[in-house]
């Protein structure tokens, strides 16, 4: 029997047990009542939740208008769309914005539910999307429950419970990593609020830390390597710890190493103006969720200069470069992997500049398969080929994956102080088995942050390449390959053509100015981008810097430069400036 085969059946065999321990859990009657009640510590986005309330539905980068329709009865257009619906992620927002209509409608969704799903069927009854249902309850109870007779609330506090019993059962079961830490995290918190559930906290504890153990390694990193994914677990940890402590309870050994670990890493990889780096799937994070996690926790370190989770960071000034130094992940771990190998971006105090373009998942599998290809990325991209491919689609615990195959192994790396400024060197083997060549990129930031320098080689070596080098340089076959350094600009930054077309102004709304030279042959063009965000439904327009040539020696070589003309005025700090207008 073939591994994916085994999976598949392992898939129906915990499909199956999942919707025999959800209907198992209606029979029991358990006491029903609150012990204590956790602080709504989830961030939700007011707009959204008006929105949301006025019919206007917004999952999993579709929209839907049923202004006379509950979320229960729409046609669902996808998988991706009723797994954002049934974990009740929601509910942040309608809590966010707080008024009557927003309660009338969280309160109508959420005993629609129970009706309809209460009994213990419907897509719902995993353990993971059972924990963040459990979490979001919770944290909201009392929001859901105002103004509601005692009939409805012994419903609802009937359904936790049963919800609880069914996660005691089934929260190992959830897939390794973030989904199994959202079952466990919501039965330490039905554990600790509800009448009857505290026998169930100790399990749940040594399970969590056993997971913690498993899934971080001892530098705060996770196998998938996407920066949004180690946020949404180090959330999950601190609200946990916050649980426990409130309830008076130590938080275990386990729980208080994984947070020790895992905050300087995030530290690391966020950007000067405090957003999240965006490589391997990952976004930025909802604005301010980082900084409360971080916050919450109490842990002011950062990593040193070594590689955190395969980044490397630059930082000077108010400018911060991060690099993505690492092999992509593989294996079933890939599914959302990107060929983004030695790319970087760069932000200027609050203002991005060099982007990634970002998760296309959302949008569908095209827009999904794009983001992830190297030309999305702001690095070399040769011969139209991606440093990482995706293999043909395997279907894995019951949804077919594209996973990223032929991914560089080799990505040596070495930073260094110098006397003028923090220095990267890497290079990669994505490109030696279709051409023999090692791309090589080189990455100075000066002391004041106002200038990044940078150089591309394409290198044929010996000992990794062999004959392979002398394939594409042999004058037998078409010697020229090209080759494509693109630079990814944010939406919000214009960009022209300057001194005859051999360099780029580049212009934030902060008022900053920087220029983009280059010292070779190449072509210097600006073209047409995109900029994918979660939870927008369509791409935003944006612009690319592209440096585009032809191999035809055993070294070729490409230098370039970003400079800081004009800094933030002074008398502003970089406020926004359009919302001044």
């Amino acid at each position: 029997m073939s591994m994916i085969m085994l999976e598949n059946c392992q898939y129906y065999i915990t499909a199956l047990r999942n919707r025999i321990a959800s209907r198992l859990s209606m029979l029991a009657k358990p006491p029903i009542g609150f012990v204590s009640q956790p602080e709504p510590r989830s961030i939700g986005d007011p707009v959204r939740g008006r929105q949301l309330a006025a019919g206007t539905l917004l999952f999993a980068g579709q929209t839907i208008t049923a202004p006379d329709t509950t979320l229960w009865d729409i046609p669902v257009p996808d998988s991706d769309f009723t797994t954002a619906i049934q974990g009740c992620k929601w509910l942040d927002d309608m809590a966010a914005a707080g008024d009557g209509k927003a309660r009338k409608t969280a309160q109508t969704w959420v005993w629609r539910w129970i009706k309809k799903y209460g009994h213990g069927s419907g897509p719902g009854w995993t353990p993971e999307l059972a924990g963040q249902r459990l979490i979001r309850w919770l944290h909201h109870a009392l929001f859901l429950l105002r103004g509601q007779d005692r009939a409805k609330t012994d419903v609802f506090l009937n359904s936790l419970a049963q919800q609880t019993i069914f996660l005691a059962n089934r929260a190992h079961a959830a897939p390794p990593g973030l989904p199994r830490l959202e079952a466990q995290v919501g039965l330490i918190y039905a554990s600790l609020s509800l009448e009857g559930m505290a026998k169930f906290l100790q399990p749940a504890l040594d399970a969590l830390g056993k997971e913690c153990n498993t899934h971080i390694d001892i530098h705060g990193g996770i196998a998938t390597r996407n920066p949004e994914e180690l946020l949404e677990i180090f959330k999950l940890l601190t609200w946990a710890k916050a649980a426990l402590t409130d309830s008076e309870y130590i938080p275990t050994a386990e729980l208080e190493r994984a947070l020790q670990r895992i905050a300087p890493s995030l530290r690391t990889l966020r950007h000067a103006n405090g957003n999240l780096v965006r490589f391997q799937g990952g976004d930025q994070g909802m604005e301010g969720m980082l900084d409360t996690a971080l916050a919450a926790c109490g842990i002011k370190s950062r990593n040193s200069d070594h590689l955190t989770m395969g980044y490397a960071r630059l930082s000077a000034g108010r400018t911060s470069v991060i690099i993505d130094a690492g092999p992509p992940a593989t294996g079933n771990a890939s599914y959302n992997a990107h060929a983004s190998t030695l790319a970087f971006e760069l932000t200027s105090g609050r203002r991005p500049l060099i982007v990634s373009c970002g998760s296309g998942a959302h949008l569908g599998p095209d827009w999904h398969r794009a983001g992830r290809a190297t030309p999305s990325h702001s690095t070399l991209c040769l011969g139209g080929y991606s440093s990482a491919r995706l293999g043909k689609p395997v279907k894995t615990s019951g949804v077919y994956r594209e996973l990223l195959v032929e991914a560089p192994k080799i990505v040596p790396v070495e930073m260094s102080q110098t006397a003028e400024g923090v220095k990267f060197e890497g290079a990669h083997s994505g490109y030696v088995p279709p051409f023999g060549l090692t791309h090589a990129r080189k990455l100075s930031l000066s002391l004041d942050g106002r200038s990044l320098a940078g150089e591309d080689l394409l290198i044929a070596l010996d000992d990794t390449a062999g004959n392979a080098g002398e394939t594409v340089l042999s004058d037998d076959i078409n010697p020229n390959v090209d080759f494509q350094i693109r630079f990814h600009l944010h939406p919000e930054v214009d960009a022209a053509l300057d001194l005859g077309g051999t360099t780029v102004a580049i212009a934030a709304k902060s008022g900053e100015i920087w220029i983009f030279r280059h010292e070779s042959k190449l072509s210097l063009t600006i073209e047409p981008g995109v900029y994918l965000e979660k939870n927008q439904p369509i791409p935003r327009s944006s612009r690319q810097i592209v440096l585009s040539g032809m191999v035809n020696d055993a070294l070729t070589r490409a230098q370039w430069s970003l400079s800081k003309t004009q800094d933030t005025a002074m008398a502003i700090r970089d406020l926004r400036l359009e919302e001044l207008r």
